[in-house]
């Protein structure tokens, strides 16, 4: 098994972080993997690479490269976010369209994993810029997706102004109003919720978990990084639910207050209003501190919801030494390679992005029903069934954790539950 993994790996020896997300993955269910499905999961079914002419308003000439990594379609049709960043690179995509596979047959749906994006950064841009960008990028991806084929979503750096002049871009050039993309805003056949559902759904499995314990998260103290939509709403959850959010960070910086931040005024300024938590250390009158400074903060809870490898293993340990109980991935992977080492040797309860922030898809793919149905649902009907997939979601990888002997091991519960789901479905339709 590891002889396959080396050579894939030395087919391409600079995607560092595909080679480590393959091979953690590996490590964790190694005694119950098949080759041959092995074999088919390394390799992407598709991957589709473009450039993006687009102008600016200088009226130069601006190019970009655009991806989509259609990693498989065994359980459905392609599903998984695009992401407009710098740091968008082939290796990026590859390794998050992996993780999406797994993530997405943990929900149940009929849903098969991708990820997309391009290097190109919308802060500071106009609209018409970002429009600009948005019509070129759908101008060549259009041809590869489509309600069943390939359903796009947002991710960091799209939003529904993004998705919404893609959407535009798509239904003019192929004539076709379909639930192509999740995310969308609600007039255009959206779902009330989508953009509460993934930091709701952390916080959602973190209940189970504290259920299951004999434990609430009640008076439990909480620290949450990124306070984009992810960070923000889990930490709107667990404020809601009686949590004592301590402190959450953005690039502006890392706020305290042990008595607790007000996490409504929060949501005023970062979603609201697209600002940055200096503001709420201004109204406040608190020091605003480096951004990795959270890691500093005693929590009972620690939610990161930023992006990948951002917490590093020497960060995990000033957690684990600060009394940290819980760690619950509200972001993609991000813990980096030393931290997912020191994870597993350490007493923390820890649940994986793959299991803990599937929310988001799964309400994505809500969506798509209700696209699929032509009809339109109500906040409180897209978060019951939230909660009742969150709620499975935590039954299956603590049942397979049991079931291999490996009690409250949720990286071996959620890899090894994705994938014999996925490898079952490969099975059943052949070399394909």
């Amino acid at each position: 098994m590891y002889n396959l993994l080396k050579e894939f790996h030395a087919k391409y020896p600079d995607e560092l972080m595909y080679q480590n997300t393959t091979k953690e993955f590996v490590d964790s269910i190694y005694e119950y993997l098949d080759e041959e499905t092995l074999n088919m999961v390394l390799h992407a079914e598709r991957i589709i690479t473009f450039r993006v002419p687009w102008v600016d308003d200088s009226g130069k000439l601006q190019v970009n490269y655009g991806y989509r990594v259609q990693h498989s379609s065994a359980l459905g049709p392609y599903k998984g976010g695009i992401r407009f960043h710098p740091s968008v690179t082939l290796d990026v995509m590859k390794f998050l369209a992996f993780e999406q596979t797994f993530k997405n047959a943990l929900t149940g749906l009929p849903l098969g994993g991708a990820k997309g994006g391009a290097d190109f950064d919308p802060t500071g841009k106009s609209d018409r810029e970002i429009m600009s960008f948005c019509q070129s990028f759908m101008s060549e991806l259009y041809r590869y997706i489509g309600a069943t084929k390939d359903v796009p979503a947002g991710d960091i750096g799209v939003g529904h102004r993004e998705i919404g002049y893609m959407y535009g871009q798509y239904k003019k050039l192929t004539m076709s109003y379909e639930g192509v993309f999740t995310g969308k805003p609600l007039v255009l056949g959206g779902a009330a919720g989508r953009s509460e559902a993934t930091g709701y759904g952390v916080i959602y499995i973190v209940n189970e978990l504290l259920t299951d314990l004999n434990d609430s998260i009640k008076g439990k103290s909480v620290i949450v990084t990124g306070s984009g939509k992810v960070g923000a709403y889990a930490a709107k959850k667990a404020y809601d639910m009686g949590a004592k959010v301590v402190s959450m960070n953005d690039i502006s910086g890392t706020i305290v207050d042990e008595n607790g931040l007000n996490v409504d005024e929060i949501i005023a300024i970062k979603i609201d209003n697209m600002g940055l938590l200096k503001e709420y250390a201004e109204n406040h009158k608190i020091e605003l501190y480096d951004p990795s400074h959270i890691w500093n903060v005693k929590c009972d809870i620690a939610l990161p919801c930023a992006t990948q490898n951002e917490l590093s293993g020497a960060n995990l340990q000033k957690l684990i030494d600060n009394g940290t109980k819980y760690l619950i991935e509200g972001a993609n992977k991000p813990l980096d390679h030393d931290a997912v080492e020191l994870v597993q040797a350490s007493d923390l309860y820890y649940i994986p992005g793959k299991a803990a922030n599937a929310g988001g898809v799964a309400t994505s793919g809500i969506e798509m029903m209700q696209n699929a149905q032509m009809d339109v649902y109500a906040f409180d009907q897209v978060d019951a069934r939230l909660k009742v997939i969150m709620a499975s979601i935590y039954k299956t990888i603590k049942d397979k954790a049991e079931e291999v002997g490996k009690p409250y091991n949720f990286v071996v519960g959620a890899n090894l539950a994705g994938y014999e789901r996925v490898k079952e479905a490969i099975k059943l339709q052949g070399s394909v």
